[in-house]
């Protein structure tokens, strides 16, 4: 698990709310909790003393992507995914997607997602890829064009972390979790029909700022160009070497493992 976060006074509790939520999964976890410039003496007490929580804490400020990409050198599970400091997971979240990927050797596992109001109610959010399995680069054909929904919730993904590493978020500073669904362009993966994270609504997220759309287009282009450009070029290499099986190697925290 990564999180970004700036420990900002008013996502605290949000962030506590978060870990509290890792807290009620049914499997194994640990976190990697980014301080993007922030104190550590700040971080909420749970969080503190859980020995599942490393702490990288960053000298200054980088951004969101940023700090999720320096979090991701150190993650040492198999499976990863990513998540806002405000936002929460449901209490099978986890179990779901981890037995999909364990039983059918797919690389990532989606679902749909909740969105959380400040009332405690929740809409369910279906993405546009239905759900079942997707060959490598097939959820980009449901998102025909960047103004378009998003195809996948970003932080519904649980992948491979060999996969995350190889299509890093970019260097944007909003938006860029949209460059994190380029991992469907490089390993077949499975959207479970089924909510798994609360994405919260509040007036203190970036989606409801008044900045907000000044970049929005302009991101959407870059990640949308950077996942057909990836997708192209892994069915390219695809069809150059589909006489030789190969995956990418695994990486399972004692150095990698490249046996076919």
């Amino acid at each position: 698990m990564v999180i970004a976060t700036q420990l900002r006074p008013e996502r605290q509790e949000f962030l506590a709310a978060m870990h509290a939520s890792l807290c009620r999964q049914s499997v194994p976890w640990e976190a990697v909790v980014a301080l993007d410039g922030a104190d550590p003496a700040q971080l909420p007490s749970a969080l503190a003393a859980d020995s599942r929580v490393r702490v990288l804490a960053l000298p200054r400020p980088v951004g969101a992507a940023c700090a999720r990409n320096l979090a991701l050198t150190e993650v040492r599970t198999e499976y990863v995914n990513w998540a806002d400091d405000d936002d929460e997971f449901t209490d099978d979240a986890m179990a779901l997607r981890l037995q999909t990927l364990e039983e059918t050797g797919v690389g990532w596992c989606a679902g749909y997602s909740h969105d959380l109001h400040a009332d405690g109610t929740t809409t369910l959010w279906r993405c546009p890829t239905p759900p079942g399995r997707h060959e490598a680069g097939d959820v980009w054909r449901y998102w025909k064009d960047p103004a378009d929904t998003i195809p996948l919730g970003p932080t519904t993904l649980l992948a491979r972390t060999d996969l995350v590493r190889a299509a890093p978020m970019g260097g944007l500073v909003q938006g860029e979790d949209y460059c994190a669904l380029a991992i469907t362009c490089l390993a077949p993966g499975i959207v479970l029909p089924v909510p798994v994270y609360r994405y919260r609504k509040h007036a203190g997220q970036m989606t409801a700022q008044d900045s907000y759309d000044e970049l929005e287009a302009k991101a959407r282009v870059f990640a949308h160009k950077f996942g057909v450009s990836l997708r192209a070029a892994s069915l390219a290499l695809h069809d150059v070497g589909s006489a030789i099986p190969w995956t990418l190697p695994r990486d399972h925290g004692h150095g990698l493992d490249i046996s076919a």
